[in-house]
């Protein structure tokens, strides 16, 4: 056996037994696709992982053994109900990685990519506090090609092992930066030359199939409750609304940001 694989047999009980590691620092990820993600895209540092036992692997379960032997990752099995306990019920598919945090890049680092790209995409998340909600968002934004992702660092979910399942890993390949202010840094982009939308109903409100996404631009999508903030929604350059058809007033916030990440990747054909 792999001096790498921390499963030992115990053949008296036919049971594994799991030496564990003394450190319990870090996150759990878990589920094949987040999983595979997380360690394809070579971003954070991986302390351990746990697998089915080896045989008639599936072809994500394969592919994920090969790339933990190749980094020199340590993994062991663990039972059904021990690896439930460990991902609270979650739907892990008999794959897991504890990891390090995600690693946030700065604002300087965002407006240095803004502006050697003439077309960049810049992502704006005011304020969403729901992980399933981020998570869906950053999976649409990394189809979409945004070039980065702004979150505010207070009252608002980060790239968290929640959001990272919701967006079946995709946040792993995004660049993304906390920052403190939100407005402040939408001001830095601004200079930069990028225009800024905000999606929010309201008289100033222009039907967003009806802007001009080509260039530098910015989106900015508000919170679940209360949308726009207030310093947010008059920073921005636009406002842009979607139209509303039935009796609910309002979209899912993942579900408007990806309406108008993909009109924007329609109109730059």
């Amino acid at each position: 056996m792999s001096p790498r694989n921390k499963q030992f047999k115990d053949y008296r009980s036919g049971r594994s037994e799991v030496r564990r590691e003394p450190s319990d620092r870090g996150d759990w990820i878990y589920g094949r696709r987040p999983v595979l993600e997380v360690v394809k895209s070579e971003k954070r540092h991986l302390y351990e992982a746990v697998l089915p036992e080896e045989g008639r692997d599936a072809p994500e379960v394969a592919e994920l053994r090969g790339l933990l032997l190749g980094r020199s990752v340590p993994f062991r099995t663990l039972g059904r109900e021990e690896l439930d306990a460990l991902c609270e019920g979650g739907n892990h598919q008999g794959v897991a990685v504890r990891t390090g945090g995600f690693p946030y890049i700065s604002l300087d680092q965002v407006i240095h990519d803004v502006k050697e790209d003439p077309n960049a995409l810049v992502l704006i998340l005011d304020h969403i506090e729901d992980p399933q909600n981020v998570g869906s968002i950053l999976r649409t934004a990394d189809a979409a090609g945004v070039t980065a992702v702004l979150l505010p660092e207070d009252r608002a979910a980060g790239v968290t092992p929640a959001a990272v399942r919701a967006s079946a890993g995709a946040a792993e390949h995004l660049r993304v930066a906390k920052v403190v202010n939100l407005v402040r840094a939408m001001k830095e982009l601004q200079e930069c030359g990028v225009w800024v939308t905000g999606l929010d109903f309201g008289p100033d409100a222009k039907t967003y199939t009806a802007l001009d996404f080509k260039g530098r631009v910015g989106l900015v999508v508000g919170s679940e409750g209360s949308g726009l903030s207030r310093l947010v929604r008059e920073t921005c350059d636009f406002i842009a609304s979607l139209p509303m058809k039935g009796r609910v007033e309002s979209l899912n916030a993942g579900v408007a940001g990806a309406i108008a990440l993909y009109e924007i990747v329609r109109q730059r054909g």
